[in-house]
């Protein structure tokens, strides 16, 4: 890993100011004084600030969970409620999730201890993106789904353009099964656009987030991030791999 990067994930400074701080000749490798932020630091190596030894990084855990309903997106709830932390039997290493989905949402949920990268992929800036499978009241016309590709204004503000597309119609139950994809993240977007539409949500799953898929993962069931897909994430967030 990268000296700077060691730096900002054992919470010295940020990886700017890190730099700075090697380039003024304060940080050390092993006894041996730093001259550039990509000097490599590996697993044993003793680093010190100011003559002061630095405790390594926590080990960063990136969790997919395919999240069931009736369960809370925060690691703690003050009403005892089930919350997606009680299906991570045995991770022991504290991690929150990356955004939220409503109780009666079901689907992909990223969980981490990584705090940088977590708070870029729900900046708007980066414009992560969120897919979502929306079964609908109604039988939405060209007219609805247009309205809100293009942004509906919801509580004085207007959502940011999506991508709406319409998987299948029930004409028997009327009800349809829409596919809506948002690079933002206001709070119950999909259910307030639906609605503003006439088209109120029956049940939402999030089938995709920052290209994360459940696929076959089972509801309730999680897994860690291979390799690839954490490099994908920093790329995305504008972090370095």
């Amino acid at each position: 890993m990268r000296l700077a990067k060691y730096l900002a994930r054992a919470g010295v400074a940020s990886r700017r100011r890190a730099e700075d701080m090697i380039y003024a000749g304060r940080v050390a490798v092993n006894g041996v004084t730093a001259d550039k932020p990509q000097v490599q630091v590996s697993a044993g190596d003793t680093v010190t600030v100011d003559g002061k030894a630095v405790q390594g990084p926590e080990r960063k855990i990136y969790l997919l969970l395919n999240k069931p309903p009736g369960y809370i997106s925060t690691a703690h709830d003050t009403h005892n409620r089930p919350t997606v932390t009680d299906l991570l039997g045995n991770i022991e290493a504290r991690v929150y999730p990356v955004g939220r989905l409503d109780a009666d949402t079901c689907g992909a949920l990223m969980l981490t201890n990584d705090g940088e990268l977590a708070h870029r992929l729900m900046h708007p800036r980066y414009e992560v993106e969120k897919v979502y499978h929306a079964l609908v009241k109604g039988l939405p016309g060209e007219s609805a789904l247009e309205m809100m590709r293009r942004g509906i204004v919801i509580e004085g503000e207007k959502t940011a353009p999506a991508g709406v597309k319409l998987l299948k119609a029930i004409p028997q139950n009327n009800t349809a099964l829409l596919e809506i994809t948002l690079t933002e993240g206001k709070k119950r977007q999909v259910k307030k656009m639906c609605s503003a539409a006439a088209h109120p949500v029956r049940a939402l799953k999030r089938v995709s987030f920052a290209g994360l898929k459940v696929n076959s993962l089972k509801q309730g069931a999680y897994r860690e991030l291979e390799e690839q897909e954490i490099s994908s994430l920093y790329r995305l967030a504008g972090l370095e791999g």
